[in-house]
Parts: structure tokens; C-alpha cells; sequence
């Protein structure tokens, strides 16, 4: 058996696998001081152009941010 220790908390939806840094993420979802936000590249679709999924947002359309501070 083994254990991670990913040093931080268990957020996100109940069934789901825990969450991981995406391409066009600057911090893990739930970190103080960042939020969710389109995917600059794809605008949110979690497609490119030509159908394939956006490489930036792993196709989710969404990407984690940092959202201001001093």
C-alpha cells in the first residue's frame, strides 16, 4: 500500500481524482490569492482551431491564476 503526501489540501468534486497543474496554471486550484479564469489560448472552448484539444487547459477550458495582491 502506498501514501502521497502532497503537502497540501484535498479540494475539488467527491469521486474525482485530485487536481494537478495544467500547463497554463500558475498555482494549484484553491491556493490563496488565485482563481479561475478562461483559458487564454482556446477562450474557454478546451479546443484549438482545428478540433484537437487545447494543450494549455488540458482541454478544460479553465486555467488557475494568480488574481492580484502586494
Amino acid at each position: 500500500m502506498s501514501t502521497s503526501t502532497s503537502g497540501g489540501n484535498a479540494t475539488g468534486t467527491p469521486g474525482t481524482s485530485p487536481e494537478h497543474l495544467k500547463p497554463g496554471d500558475e498555482a494549484m486550484a484553491g491556493t490563496p490569492g488565485t482563481g479561475e479564469d478562461l483559458c487564454p489560448d482556446c477562450s474557454g472552448s478546451g479546443k484549438k482551431k482545428d478540433g484537437a484539444e487545447c494543450p494549455t487547459c488540458e482541454g478544460t477550458g479553465r486555467i488557475t491564476q494568480g488574481i492580484g495582491g502586494g
